[in-house]
């Protein structure tokens, strides 16, 4: 009898999920199903040409949506520990590529220390501290930690290093997570999975409709010194392109008006702009290309979170402040 109930916990698990949000979970998948039908064609019509590094993104694509949907459709507590684990791998990737100072190593552990920790204040809903916990308290330990060592020599650019990781790979990153634990009450039609989705799309569509809108039409380079494939044409195309899904999909997979939506799909799309831009201006001063290989086709785990850093914050406060 208690398996049976288990089994019927099991499935009741998923059919809680709102049908608006297994829908959009399917289209996700219908747009990679076509993406790889117009490579593959690309390939036939055109064999000649190299079209190995679009099938490796395509394939990254493939897994990296597998994986987020399957701790999403997993749970909350698999979701959380998803999230957790994906700001340990941005850490540790961010404190790859910048210079560290021999004695910091000790100091470094704190931050490591500090992902499971905020995390938890995420899962048990603990929304008071947790948006303090890493601006004020973590910012507040960490140079008191680096003035133990006794090693003034590079101070403050250390500081401000170990600062700047920990807000936009901890404490950034988790915003996504604490989407997934706000009440599905508020949000019948699309839950807390829909508020995921909703983030997570239009922030990569954002990046590439801007893409898109600039191969075509950009003509004007918005900062070259820092991204000389920016251009104003591709930024407002893609802001605009934004806008508009911002406001379709607002009512279906959230508690948002379309007008909201209207004003989400912006936030959104300047944001993620920024974002995107900010970890170029990182890459130039490290004088590196990608921040790591370990997404084929995609570079490392920050170039791909690069404009979420960004959106999830502010789209989080956003709805935060007008729904909950």
């Amino acid at each position: 009898m208690s398996d049976m109930n288990h089994f019927k916990t099991q499935a009741m698990t998923f059919d809680f999920i709102p049908q608006n949000t297994q829908m959009a979970m399917l289209g996700v998948v219908a747009l990679l199903i076509s993406a790889s039908l117009i490579c593959f064609v690309l390939r036939q019509l055109q064999p000649h040409k190299d079209h190995q590094e679009l099938r490796l993104r395509i394939n990254s694509w493939w897994l990296m949506v597998g994986v987020v949907f399957t701790a999403l459709l997993v749970g909350k507590t698999a979701s959380v520990i998803f999230f957790a684990f994906l700001s340990f791998l941005a850490l540790k990737e961010f404190l790859s590529i910048v210079p560290i100072r021999e004695p910091d190593r000790r100091v470094i552990l704190w931050l490591y220390l500090a992902i499971p920790l905020n995390y938890y204040l995420v899962y048990i809903e603990w929304y008071g501290t947790f948006i303090i916990f890493v601006p004020v308290y973590l910012f507040l330990f960490i140079p008191f930690r680096m003035l133990l060592l006794g090693e003034t020599k590079g101070f403050i650019r250390s500081a401000a290093t170990y600062h700047w990781a920990a807000m936009t790979t901890i404490f950034s990153i988790s915003h996504i997570a604490y989407l997934l634990v706000l009440s599905s009450d508020v949000n019948p039609k699309g839950g807390a999975i829909g508020l995921v989705l909703y983030l997570g799309f239009l922030t990569q569509f954002n990046d590439v409709a801007q893409f898109i809108w600039g191969k075509i039409f950009g003509r004007h380079k918005i900062i070259p010194n820092i991204s000389p494939n920016k251009t104003w044409e591709g930024f407002v195309g893609g802001v605009i392109t934004t806008v508009v899904a911002g406001c379709l999909l607002a009512e279906p997979l959230t508690p948002l008006t379309w007008q909201e939506g209207l004003l989400a799909g912006s936030i959104i799309g300047l944001a993620g702009f920024i974002g995107d831009l900010t970890m170029s201006a990182v890459k130039r001063d490290l004088n590196i290309k990608d921040t790591g290989n370990l997404i084929p086709g995609h570079g490392g785990i920050l170039d791909r979170i690069d404009s979420l850093t960004y959106t999830a914050p502010l789209f989080f406060h956003f709805i935060y402040y007008l729904k909950y």
